[in-house]
């Protein structure tokens, strides 16, 4: 493989613009660049839950879906590009649908907490669905791939899901919501 970056810092976007893959010049207040910076950000996020101690194939999963938003990065940054499928939201749905089997059935609101590599997920899936907004308002005035928009939705559920697996896994208690508790607090 070429060496991809031979400079890490080109001074070309002081003017505060930055390059895009086609080679596109954009402003970095664009909602193009914030797409691109929210799925950087959710991406990290993966990595962050990804270095904690997680079953195996949560980690393989989730490097999997690291390499679908890299791709998504790469989509928004080409206009008009379009790389994520319908297969892929399949495989997202296939996902929540076996880890939702083994979780008692939620009656009550989840509040995000519980372990810490739950809580790292709940935190995923919020900023997941930063993604999701960013995305849509694009797509408001741009092309965006529908199948795009799809997995992200979908992502951020199978976080939800994720985070409660991980809870039932490593002991955590979920915590409910508890409408009632306003009322009995000082």
């Amino acid at each position: 493989m070429a060496n991809r970056l031979t400079k890490i810092y080109t001074c070309t976007g002081d003017d505060g613009t930055t390059g895009l893959a086609d080679g596109l010049r954009v402003d970095k207040s664009s909602i193009r660049v914030e797409v691109m910076g929210n799925i950087d950000e959710l991406n990290s996020l993966i990595g962050v839950l990804e270095a904690n101690d997680i079953p195996d194939d949560i980690s393989g999963y989730l490097l999997n879906i690291q390499h679908r938003l890299f791709d998504m990065g790469g989509e928004i940054a080409v206009p008009g590009k379009a790389t994520i499928a319908p297969s892929s939201v399949d495989r997202i749905e296939e996902l929540i649908d076996s880890y939702n089997e083994d979780l008692p059935r939620l009656k009550e609101f989840i509040l995000p907490g519980g372990a810490l590599t739950a809580s790292i997920c709940h935190l995923a899936r919020s900023v997941c669905r930063r993604v999701e907004r960013s995305l849509v308002c694009m797509s408001r005035s741009e092309y965006v791939n529908p199948e795009t928009i799809r997995y992200i939705n979908r992502l951020s559920d199978l976080l939800f899901v994720l985070a409660r697996t991980l809870n039932q896994g490593k002991g955590g208690k979920e915590i409910f919501w508890d409408s009632e508790r306003l009322k009995r607090s000082v």
